[in-house]
């Protein structure tokens, strides 16, 4: 039990750094309270679901900004719909870097599009790193025999 207890520390410890890093916002924590018994992979279900959106808005956002005339509206569009469904999981500073990114898009400025497109590319493979393994932690200490801490 000593490797169940050390695992949920661990499982502490590395949730409270993905907040205080500003990765994940409340609204992370508002999902995790949404899954139960009846719908245990609630919040791996719907987080896979974002980064399959994500993969999919991010390759439209390159196409969009390669054009040689941008439709800037579409590349808002696009940005609008990461930051909606960043938000919506909790991912902060994905969801950050696109209020940024739509200023950009409101100026039509392709040069701070382009950087934003970099920063969001950035901030998105790390949120996706970083909760792929907070989700791994889970599974350990399920596979070890323990519960999943709680957090508050």
């Amino acid at each position: 039990m000593a490797a169940v207890s050390q695992l949920q520390r661990q499982f502490v410890d590395y949730t409270t750094s993905l907040y205080n890093e500003e990765y994940l916002d409340d609204q992370f924590t508002q999902l995790q309270k949404l899954q139960d018994e009846s719908n245990p992979d609630f919040v791996v279900e719907v987080v896979s679901l974002f980064f399959e959106d994500s993969e999919k808005l991010l390759n439209n956002l390159a196409t969009a900004l390669q054009q040689t005339s941008v439709d800037y509206k579409q590349v808002d569009s696009h940005v609008h719909q990461f930051k909606g469904s960043s938000s919506s999981i909790g991912a902060k500073r994905v969801t950050n870097v696109c209020v940024h990114f739509r200023n950009f898009c409101e100026e039509k400025n392709l040069d701070g599009c382009l950087r934003c497109l970099q920063q969001v590319k950035h901030e998105y493979i790390l949120v996706r790193t970083k909760l792929e393994a907070l989700f791994r932690l889970e599974q350990q200490i399920l596979q070890a025999g323990g519960s999943v801490p709680v957090m508050e």
